[in-house]
C-alpha cells in the first residue's frame, strides 16, 4: 500500500501546524466587545453558532489580550457580524494598542452597556454564561438576549492571513 499524497508531509503537532493548518479554513469576521472603564473589543474568526434553544454562541480569546481583563469580568458582551467593506474596522480590532474606539470608530453605548459598532452586517448583545479554560485561551459561552441581523451587505471572511470578500 502506498501513502496517500496528503499523508505524506505530515508534521507533529505544534502552534506553527495548527496555524498553518487554519490559514486553509476560510472564516467570518466578527468584532466583540464589552464594557469597562473603558470599551474594549477585538476581532474574532472563532466565533461559533453553539445551540437555538436557548440561543448560545462561543468564541475564543486569548488570556493575554488586552481585552481579557474587561471580558473576564462582563455580564454582557456585543457580537458583530463585519461586512466585506469593513476590512479596516477588522484590522483597527485585531491591531495591538490600537485606538480602538477612536474618532474613526463608529460606535454607541448600547443596550446593557455593550458597545455596539455601526455599519456592520448583524449584532447580537449577549449574556456571558460560561468562561472555559482552553489552553491558553478562554472559550466564552453566551447567550444572545437581543440583536438585529437587518444590516445587509455580504460578510467579510479571513483566509490565507488576510481579510477578503466572497466570490460570485
Amino acid at each position: 500500500m502506498t501513502a496517500s499524497p496528503a499523508l505524506g508531509t505530515s508534521r507533529t503537532a505544534s502552534p506553527e501546524l495548527l496555524r498553518s493548518v487554519f490559514r486553509q479554513h476560510a472564516a467570518g469576521v466578527a468584532v466583540i466587545t464589552a464594557a469597562g472603564e473603558r470599551p474594549v473589543g477585538f476581532t474574532a474568526t472563532s466565533l461559533n453558532s453553539v445551540a437555538a434553544d436557548p440561543p448560545l454562541i462561543s468564541f475564543g480569546v486569548g488570556t493575554s489580550s488586552s481585552s481579557w481583563p474587561v471580558v473576564a469580568e462582563a455580564e454582557h458582551i456585543g457580537v458583530h457580524i463585519l461586512g466585506e467593506d469593513q476590512q479596516e474596522l477588522a484590522a483597527t480590532f485585531a491591531r495591538s494598542g490600537a485606538d480602538r474606539f477612536g474618532p474613526s470608530t463608529d460606535w454607541r453605548g448600547g443596550p446593557e452597556g455593550v458597545p455596539l459598532l455601526g455599519g456592520v452586517v448583524a449584532w447580537l448583545v449577549c449574556r456571558v454564561v460560561a468562561r472555559i479554560p482552553a489552553g491558553d485561551h478562554r472559550i466564552v459561552i453566551a447567550q444572545a438576549v437581543l440583536g438585529d441581523p437587518t444590516g445587509g451587505g455580504r460578510p467579510l471572511v479571513y483566509h490565507q492571513g488576510s481579510f477578503t470578500a466572497l466570490r460570485d
